[in-house]
């Protein structure tokens, strides 16, 4: 099966040094150097489509703009690009959540996927009206898919739970096309919902070896519910025509880091309650270690953890030649990987560095094919 790229809608802002912020790093470093726009985003979103991305992952949180309304806005400036919209399940009934992904699916004709967020961070989380612990928001998170789920498939749906209670719910229109449900989490809270209720199961960028380690787990996960899952990776990347070019860019962008920003934001990400956000701030350790250079973050062959310094969440990236960063991505694939969600510095100018100089050689190997000329194939007609 052909492998899947996504890319990322820069909803809080695009510079050519690295945004800071997120999952408690309360950092916002040149984030106004490109406003997030609509029309900015609009054309990062006409730019990936024409390169051959297949969605674009859309954040939310309170430093974002809003997920729904931005994605809803650039469905017109779009031809065939799907939008990942991120949302957490305490923002909003699951009826509402069911019945505006079906007019979303509607209305742009089914290119709507959904990532569910479940919050890892209570601060946050208290912002949004939303106080429960981090367990109980999985299991919040459980309820709320199976409500969710009931009505795409037309139930009539009653539950009374700990966290979610409907009664009587049901959907006049089903969508017309379900749309794909992406989860990530790495506590075991997580696991038994993504096995339950993921369609594609995604984790930030660890090594290769970790992140097989993780996808097995996962599988297990979904084989006690009768599922298998695909399984999607959260990375940055840095591809240029040679290595030194790569680690030169690396190098800059970590040369824009004030040294006061890194330790701030490492302060922050240390007091995080998510697991994941725990993982990703081991690859990088002390944050001294960038004294020695870019190269001294470089964690696997081609996978820098630089990004992580001020930034929540994914903070790896790959670097290297286009042959180099297409290389790491088979070895993503042999680990398990089905699907990749990309960003890079500046998102416009770093997709076309991805799009032009790796996708190519991903289609020459046989792994890629762009998707307007798997649209453009001719269907087998049917026979009776």
């Amino acid at each position: 099966m052909s492998l899947s790229f996504h890319w990322f809608l820069p909803t809080s802002g695009d510079s050519r040094s690295i945004v800071g912020g997120g999952h408690g790093a309360d950092l916002r470093a040149n984030a106004g150097d490109r406003p997030a726009t609509l029309d900015y985003l609009g054309q990062v979103a006409r730019t990936a489509e024409q390169l051959g991305f297949e969605a674009a992952l859309t954040p939310t949180g309170l430093q974002c703009v809003d997920a729904w309304v931005t994605t809803a806005m650039l469905v017109p400036q779009t031809r065939r690009l799907k939008f990942l919209v991120a949302f957490r399940p305490d923002a909003l009934s699951p009826t509402l959540a069911a019945q505006m992904a079906t007019t979303y699916q509607e209305h742009s004709d089914g290119r709507l996927l959904i990532n569910i967020v479940t919050g890892g961070e209570s601060s946050e989380q208290r912002a949004y009206g939303d106080f429960q612990p981090k367990d109980e928001r999985y299991r919040r998170t459980d309820e709320f898919l199976s409500v969710v789920r009931g009505l795409w498939r037309g139930d009539l749906v009653s539950l009374e739970g700990k966290h979610v209670h409907v009664e009587g719910a049901r959907l006049d229109k089903t969508p017309p096309v379900t749309p794909t449900v992406y989860f990530g989490g790495s506590s075991p809270a997580a696991l038994p919902v993504a096995g339950r209720h993921a369609d594609v199961y995604l984790t930030w960028g660890e090594p290769p070896a970790q992140v097989a380690e993780k996808i097995a787990r996962v599988r297990a996960a979904a084989a006690e519910f009768g599922r298998t899952l695909r399984f999607g990776v959260r990375l940055h990347t840095i591809s240029r025509d040679t290595s030194e070019q790569a680690w030169a860019e690396a190098q800059r962008l970590l040369d824009d880091m004030n040294p006061d920003d890194i330790a701030l934001a490492q302060a922050g990400l240390a007091a995080s309650e998510s697991e994941g956000q725990r993982r990703m701030s081991e690859l990088h350790g002390s944050a001294r270690r960038h004294d020695g250079g870019a190269r001294t973050l470089e964690i696997h062959p081609g996978l820098w953890s630089g990004v992580g310094l001020v930034r929540g969440g994914a903070g790896t990236s790959l670097v290297g030649s286009h042959a180099e960063v297409a290389s790491l991505i088979e070895e993503y694939r042999a680990a398990g990987v089905d699907e990749f969600v990309l960003s890079g510095v500046p998102h416009l100018e770093e997709a076309y560095w991805f799009g032009e100089g790796v996708l190519p050689i991903l289609e020459r190997r046989g792994l890629w094919t762009h998707p307007d000329r798997v649209d453009a194939d001719p269907k087998p007609a049917f026979v009776h």
